[in-house]
């Protein structure tokens, strides 16, 4: 009987592969040894913001405008990243993901899904690794790829000019490649600005995001954090505010890639609901009791802090320099 199940899996999985090889002509999938190179034509309609492309958990290696009629996004990525699943064979090691386009955030599902398969012989003599409780930690905790950008009003690319008029939205953008970690999600604990590149105990500086996560500018402007597209990117609309206007200005932000299921006080991210005048969890108003700290002191439940996390999981990052500009007569 255990002979007539691997049987039907080889015989499943060559029957897959036939089906991928009636592949779109868009999509070229390399698979190299540990790794692989996708290389994906994106139509024009799909183009609008890089962000919402993606294999897996990870977001585009590079994306390069072609023509007016679409774009390309290379993913090139070890298989242990972008939340491969691995299936095992006596005969075979299947790698497996997809390909998807997101232009809402989930819960809606992808509108483009495409499967991505890597098949390799198996070696002589593998076997599966069992985790200790050694290994899991050392696995979870190890480096990760932060990235942090201003980019253009529609989120499709990078900003064209570091000058905003006060008053227009700074949109800024926020991710975390997983590799081969749990799922995470990312988060701003801190903001502020200041004109200098360095932070000096005397710098002044202007708060954004505070408190472990409140957006305290949401209650005095018209910035926000947008609905994500996913549980590793973080989108911020910042209204540009009256802070030295006409001066070189930094933004100095801490990030945080923390588990999804354990939000807390000491690790969310909230809006200011002028409308109610109150707090707002992104991720969940129904749990919005853990912004209610945000109007006094957020403590957390006495978990250890962040600064005493193992190293890759937080990140301090510069955005900068920016010009904030009167609005024209």
């Amino acid at each position: 009987m255990n002979y007539l199940w691997q049987g039907f899996l080889i015989f499943a999985i060559a029957t897959a592969l036939e089906k991928s090889e009636d592949n779109n002509e868009d999509i070229k999938i390399t698979c190299e040894k540990g790794s692989v190179h996708v290389k994906w034509k994106v139509d024009k309609s799909m183009t609008s913001n890089p962000a919402r492309l993606f294999l897996g958990s990870c977001f585009p290696s590079r994306f390069t405008n072609v023509s007016n009629e679409g774009a390309e996004a290379d993913f090139y990525y070890p298989l242990s990243d972008c939340d491969f699943r691995r299936m095992a064979t006596w005969k075979y090691l299947v790698y497996e993901n997809k390909l998807t386009y997101r232009p809402l955030p989930k819960p809606y599902p992808p509108s483009f899904s495409y499967p991505v398969r890597c098949v390799y012989d198996r070696p002589k003599g593998w076997t599966p690794a069992f985790q200790s409780l050694s290994a899991g930690v050392i696995q979870g905790h190890g480096e990760l790829a932060f990235h942090m950008a201003i980019l253009n009003y529609d989120f499709s690319g990078p900003a064209e000019s570091n000058v905003f008029p006060l008053g227009s939205f700074v949109p800024i953008w926020a991710g975390v490649n997983q590799q081969a970690h749990q799922p995470l999600i990312l988060l701003l604990e801190e903001c502020v600005a200041s004109t200098t590149l360095e932070m000096y105990p005397d710098t002044l500086t202007y708060p954004l995001i505070t408190n472990k996560g409140c957006l305290v500018d949401s209650k005095n402007s018209f910035s926000r954090f947008l609905p994500r597209y996913h549980s590793s990117s973080i989108l911020l609309h910042l209204q540009a505010f009256r802070f030295a206007v006409g001066q070189e200005v930094y933004i100095h932000c801490k990030l945080i890639a923390w588990d999804p299921n354990n939000l807390n006080e000491a690790k969310k991210a909230c809006n200011y609901n002028k409308t109610i005048g109150e707090w707002e969890l992104l991720d969940d108003p129904f749990q919005s009791s853990l912004c209610q700290c945000c109007a006094s002191t957020c403590q957390g439940r006495g978990k250890r802090d962040t600064d005493s996390a193992p190293q890759g999981l937080v990140l301090k990052s510069v955005l900068g320099p920016l010009m904030i500009t009167e609005d024209s007569p």
